[in-house]
């Protein structure tokens, strides 16, 4: 577990551990390195890098201004510059999978593949929705055992049979337990900021999906999501005959990455940078 300082002067929380092929690895909005814990120790044959975006996890908090996508695709480049590296794959959890199109959109000569985890060019506006009801917001239990209770009621249509200790885990990701309640673990004013960049409307997200190619690229789309539909997996595959594509049953927005078909799709990735 290491810190670097970025151009702007804030100090970025990252983990690199692992030999091998680099993966620089992106986690969702609100959330941070954990995002992959449950992927890691499948994943053994590379080079993890795990970043916590300013604001985010162990990260410092910055102006909220900076809280874009052009900004953290900066990070993720000096990130690279500070380790070294010229070129790394990159694994994208939906915001994380955003940079990563931007990334290849803007330096894709820094790129070696480009693995997406339910997230396409095309966002679906009823996830969006469900999003903004919790981003920047205390999610209101006394602790992480009512609040695991409560996700895994809620989840169980979208996600049947998922454990409760998965849950457990996963909600400690993105939250701390204080004596006044459960908080969430990054900026606030993350919200206001994903505010402020959909007050110009939404980008057409395809150029910068279109520029991956003709680097390895994967997407893993959770059969259940409300963020990225059939359909555009469908046409990502349309534009892109190589993409592998993972089709991950009873799951939605986010799949864990610890899933089989997931599994095998990121392997298949990886061995396609070698």
């Amino acid at each position: 577990m290491s810190d670097f300082t970025t151009s702007d002067g804030l100090r970025l929380h990252y983990e690199d551990e692992g030999t091998g092929l680099p993966v620089l690895c992106l986690s969702g909005l609100t959330r941070n390195a954990r995002d992959f814990d449950f992927v890691a120790p499948h994943l053994g044959h590379a080079r993890l890098i795990r970043l916590d975006y300013r604001g985010r996890g162990q990260s410092d908090w910055a102006d909220p201004a900076t809280y874009t996508v052009p900004r953290e695709a900066r990070d993720a480049l000096e990130l690279m510059d500070h380790l070294g590296l010229q070129k790394a794959g990159v694994l994208g959890t939906s915001r994380g999978g955003i940079i990563a199109m931007m990334l290849a959109a803007t330096a894709h000569d820094r790129l070696l593949g480009v693995a997406m985890n339910d997230i396409g060019p095309v966002l679906e506006p009823a996830g969006l929705d469900v999003i903004m009801g919790y981003l920047g917001r205390d999610p209101g239990f006394d602790d992480f055992d009512s609040m695991a209770a409560a996700r895994k009621q809620a989840m169980e249509p979208t996600f049947p049979g998922v454990p409760l200790e998965r849950w457990r885990k996963e909600v400690t990701h993105t939250h701390t337990e204080t004596a006044d309640g459960v908080r969430i673990n990054y900026d606030p004013k993350l919200r206001d900021a994903v505010i402020a960049a959909g007050a110009t409307g939404a980008p057409d997200l395809w150029p910068l999906y279109d520029a991956i190619a003709p680097l390895p690229a994967a997407v893993i789309h959770g059969v259940n999501s409300d963020i990225l539909s059939a359909a555009t997996v469908d046409e990502m595959a349309r534009r892109n005959p190589d993409l592998i594509v993972a089709r991950v049953p009873d799951r939605a927005h986010i799949p864990f990455l610890d899933e089989k078909p997931a599994l095998e799709a990121l392997q298949a990735w990886i061995a396609k940078m070698q």
